[in-house]
């Protein structure tokens, strides 16, 4: 994703004492793809489609643009 539009040489988030878990700026998959469609200029909640009666998008129900790590 480098020079798509995230900052450069930046890190996000922090783990924990044992470096086993994050603990803070937790990125789920969700939220990975609503940033990646952003920046590709699509809305990830626009983008759904229709299949056996409900609508389905890529981040489903809970998927937020991460923006602070956009340039």
């Amino acid at each position: 994703m480098a020079g798509g539009g995230l900052k450069g040489g930046f890190r996000y988030g922090a783990k924990g004492v044992l470096c086993a878990r994050a603990v803070e700026g937790i990125v789920d998959t969700p939220d990975l793809h609503a940033t990646i469609l952003h920046l590709l200029g699509l809305d990830h909640e626009r983008f759904t489609f229709h299949y056996s009666g409900r609508d389905f998008r890529l981040t489903d129900t809970n998927g937020r643009v991460v923006c602070e790590i956009l340039a």
